[in-house]
């Protein structure tokens, strides 16, 4: 594949963003799970950022779940591969003992959804404003269904109008491509211009790109089919349509929630995922 191909075939990759498609009524919120006993140990958290952002990015939602007595944990998402950053997260997984919560954001979701198959101790998935794809699909098809996305203003440009595309050359020697907001538009983007101009300035600066080949690659068995899970939508995502999102909580039979907030939503509305993890924690049996 000659370099400009695989350039091309990156960018419609990240093109799928949020194109088109009908929209699929959102899931009850009723749970269906038992209530944790009062007193029983708390369930480890751990958080999955996705991309374009890094562990840090949950420094509020961290500070109110240890307040609150909760153990956390946010180990980095590599962002290189679906198939290898789940393998990472789940070996991260088995080094915990007892009952874990698991959250992921944007990318996140997809990572979780594959990490947590087949793991006992996951008592239920948390999903932020993130993808929860079924087998066979990426992050980019799901994308594609729907409309509403700001990471392109031109359907016809070689690469989306709000990223920069940096090549690289991978570990068996092939090219790729490493794709990141452009420190311009993040903050409409992901924050939906929530954060302050210096704050967003920050984030973008510091923002974790993602491989082209992870937005790409299907994903294996989900582990929402067989885990209970919660589904917080963002109406205000710049990023992943609103609409992707509230077609995935429906189709994971998700106890959902909807609030006013952007991409970023544990960046703007640390209470608001807070409580959404907690809940989860509670009414999963944990």
């Amino acid at each position: 594949m000659t370099r400009r191909r695989l350039l091309t075939s990156a960018a419609m990759i990240a093109a799928g963003l949020g194109l088109s498609a009908a929209l699929v009524p959102m899931a009850s919120a009723t749970p269906t799970t038992p209530t944790a006993a009062p007193g029983a140990p708390k369930p480890t958290v751990v958080l999955e950022h996705g991309a374009w952002a890094d562990s840090s990015g949950w420094s509020g939602v961290i500070k109110r779940l240890q307040k609150d007595g909760y153990p956390v944990v946010a180990p980095a998402d590599p962002l290189r591969s679906l198939s290898g950053d789940s393998a990472y997260l789940a070996a991260y997984l088995k080094t915990i003992s007892g009952p874990i919560v698991l959250v992921g954001h944007s990318y996140g979701g997809a990572v979780i959804t594959d990490a947590a198959t087949g793991n006992p101790n996951v008592k239920a998935l948390v999903y932020i404003a993130a993808f929860a794809p079924d087998k066979g699909e990426s992050v980019a098809t799901l994308s594609a269904k729907f409309p509403g996305s700001h990471l392109t203003d031109d359907p016809t440009a070689q690469i989306p109008t709000a990223l920069n595309a940096v090549p690289f050359t991978q570990a068996d020697g092939t090219p790729g491509f490493d794709f990141s907001i452009k420190p311009d538009k993040f903050r409409d983007v992901f924050l939906s211009n929530r954060l302050t101009s210096a704050e967003a300035a920050v984030l973008a600066a510091t923002q974790r790109p993602i491989a082209a080949q992870a937005l790409g690659e299907p994903s294996g068995d989900p582990a929402w089919k067989t885990i209970p899970s919660w589904y917080l939508v963002a109406k205000d995502d710049h990023a992943v349509p609103p609409a992707a999102e509230r077609f995935m909580a429906h189709r994971a039979h998700a106890h959902t929630i909807e609030i006013d907030a952007p991409h970023g939503a544990q960046l703007t509305n640390p209470g608001a995922v807070t409580h959404l993890i907690e809940s989860a924690s509670r009414t999963s049996g944990n």
